[in-house]
Formats: C-alpha cells, sequence, structure tokens
C-alpha cells in the first residue's frame, strides 16, 4: 500500500478512465517509426519490443502503419492493408494485451512524402497537389506527386476504413488516425500545400472535408469509441504548414466532437528562443478547451513537465517518445525517479532487429 500511497504524488504514475479502457498510469508510448517491419510487414522482433515497452493499464499506440500499397514512403515501414500483414501484427498484439497493456494502431497515408521507388509500378505519390516537397530535403530525392481527382478520394478514405477494420481483426484495441507531420491527411488541411479548387480545398472547412471524412468512416466502421486522431496544426514537417494554425487547430477539434472520438492527440508548437529563454508563442489549451474527449500531448516532455501538465489540468495523458524508445520501463524509472538510459539517435531508423531496439536496459532494483 506504501508504493501507491507514494504514487498518488506523481500526478503522470495516477489512474484514467479513458472511454471504455481504465489506464493505470498517464505515461503514452506514441507512435514511433522504427525501420524494421522488412517488406513492410510486421516482425517477430517487435514481439519484445512491444512487449517490453507494456504494462498494466498502459497505454501504446503502434507506429504509423500504412492504410495501402500507395501509402509508403520510407524503408521497412509496416502496413495493415494485407491478409499477411494483418497475421502477422496478432502475435505482436497478443504479446501487449499478455502483460495487461491497452494497444492502438497508428494508420497513416503518406501522401507526398514519397519516392516512385515506394510506389507501385513506379507511379508518382498522391496528394491533393502537384506540389512536391524540395529534393534533398532530410536527405531524400523526394519525387513530385500527383494531386487525387475528386473522384479517387473516396477511394482513399475507404483505404482507412478497411485498415481500421483490419486492425480489429488483429487484435487491436482502437486506431488512431494520422493527420499528423505533413502526410497525406496534413498535406490536405495546410493551406500552404493544398492548392485544390474543389470541394476538398480553398476554405477551412474544404481543407478539412478530407480529415474528417475519414473520421466518419472509421468511427462508423469500428466505434467511435475505439478512435483517436494525432494532429500537428503548428509543425510544418515536410513544407506542410499553415497560415493560422490557431483556427485549424480549435476547427478540428471541435468537429471531432460531433464524430465523440475517444481522445486527441496533438503535438506541441515547437520552442523558439526569446531573450535567451526557450518559449512557445502558441498554447494548445484552446484545443484541449474544445475537445470533449481524452486529450494527450506530445512534444519532447521530460518528467516533471509532463507532471506538471498533468496537476494543471492543460492535458490528460503525455505521450514521451524518445524517452520511453531507450527506457521500455519508463513507468517504473519515473516512479521512482530513476536515472534514464541517454537514447541513441543514431540506431532509431537503422533495419537491426536488436540494436537500439530491444537492447536499451532494464532498470536493476536490489530485491
Amino acid at each position: 500500500m506504501a508504493a501507491t500511497a507514494g504514487a498518488a504524488t506523481i500526478p503522470l504514475l495516477t489512474p484514467y478512465k479513458m472511454g471504455q479502457f481504465n489506464l493505470s498510469h498517464r505515461i503514452v508510448l506514441p507512435p514511433l517509426t522504427r525501420n524494421r517491419s522488412y517488406n513492410n510487414v510486421p516482425q517477430p522482433h517487435a514481439i519484445l519490443y512491444y512487449s517490453q515497452r507494456a504494462t498494466n493499464g498502459g497505454l501504446l499506440i503502434a507506429e504509423a502503419t500504412g492504410v495501402s500499397a500507395t501509402a509508403q514512403g520510407y524503408p521497412d515501414t509496416p502496413g495493415i492493408w494485407t491478409k499477411k500483414q494483418v497475421e502477422a501484427w496478432k502475435p505482436i498484439v497478443d504479446a501487449v494485451h499478455g502483460k495487461g497493456g491497452i494497444f492502438f494502431c497508428q494508420i497513416w497515408h503518406v501522401g507526398r512524402v514519397s519516392t516512385f521507388g515506394f510506389q507501385p509500378n513506379g507511379e508518382a505519390p498522391i496528394s491533393c497537389t502537384s506540389k512536391g516537397v524540395t529534393p534533398g530535403l532530410d536527405g531524400v530525392d523526394w519525387s513530385p506527386p500527383r494531386p487525387l481527382r475528386t473522384e479517387e478520394v473516396p477511394l482513399v478514405v475507404n483505404d482507412f476504413r478497411l485498415a481500421a477494420r483490419n486492425a480489429i481483426e488483429a487484435g487491436f484495441d482502437g486506431v488512431e488516425i494520422h493527420g499528423a507531420n505533413g502526410y497525406l491527411i496534413d498535406q490536405f488541411m495546410k493551406d500552404q500545400v493544398n492548392d485544390r479548387t474543389d470541394q476538398y480545398g480553398g476554405s477551412l472547412e474544404n481543407r478539412c472535408r478530407f480529415a474528417l471524412e475519414i473520421v466518419e468512416a472509421v468511427a462508423n466502421e469500428i466505434g467511435a469509441e475505439r478512435v483517436g486522431m494525432r494532429l500537428s496544426p503548428y509543425a510544418s514537417y515536410m513544407e506542410t504548414g499553415d497560415s493560422n494554425p490557431e483556427a485549424l487547430g480549435l476547427y478540428m477539434a471541435k468537429a471531432l466532437n460531433k464524430f465523440k472520438l475517444l481522445y486527441l492527440h496533438v503535438i506541441e508548437p515547437r520552442m523558439i528562443k526569446i531573450n535567451d529563454k526557450y518559449e512557445t508563442v502558441h498554447s494548445l489549451l484552446p484545443m484541449r478547451s474544445a475537445f470533449e474527449g481524452t486529450f494527450i500531448s506530445a512534444g519532447g516532455y521530460n518528467r516533471d513537465e509532463g507532471n506538471k501538465a498533468v496537476a494543471r489540468s492543460n492535458t490528460d495523458l503525455v505521450a514521451f517518445g524518445r524517452l520511453f524508445l531507450a527506457n521500455p520501463d519508463l513507468p517504473k524509472r519515473f516512479g521512482l525517479n530513476a536515472p534514464l538510459n541517454k537514447y541513441n539517435r543514431s540506431t532509431f531508423y537503422i533495419p537491426d532487429p536488436v540494436v537500439g531496439y530491444t537492447d536499451y536496459p532494464f532498470l536493476e532494483v536490489p530485491a
């Protein structure tokens, strides 16, 4: 009992009810691309990776997972559009559930963040636009995309719906729709990329139409109580920025309420240096206040910042990416305020099934 009483003073380690899911703490593993799913098929080594980070009542979100053959833009990222992929996910999901974890699958389409080499028959990547990512950005020779025709958009919406159904078949507890980080949904939402003149371009409502059609299709397919969404209105990843991120974020937070979405997962605005101090000129609080479901914040949090955010009710849950990657027992370390393993950025995206993946040490606590 003493340990439980002590945990009550650590906001991140307090329980939380997220819809039908009873979480034992507020520390979330966010989706982290690891490039170890050879030929877009999840591999057995992911069983150990995810189960290492699973706790009884802890929320894990699987790495971004492609919804179709055109969704890929990076080497060896997993998919969930074929029977083989669904079957490969099953033992991974089972291992997380075996430890009492709650496991969501992030479903994505990269859109223009791709090359001919990743596309079926070497075709052009699809997007809302013909404007490509500047070749050479992040060291990749990005290929110019082709804009989806208006009548093709529902086909992509349907790919997300089928991917969500497949995720449930694989045993996942739910899905997170990837609407962040400059990928396809974000490309449609952001006015610096979307130059369409049909019902999917122009006004804020039109630019968000594609995103909300996907939300509606996925929620209708598997139930809104199993659906979350990730957004990054303030970011300009992959040259995907917006002239009015506050309006975009607030519009989406309110629009998602209509579907009674389970959670909204938002990437914090970037810190900038103001008078020798790092500050952010934007805040997620308007989105937090507007959204009626569970709110998850992500963006370089440490233990103290996460505790403060929960204690002040600025968020319900906090996602820790690099820290959780390098510390499979992160909730235990936070509970003990123990030292953390340092992450090694050079092994984040290599194909090795062990190094930088499942070989980060656990805390050795004397018996």
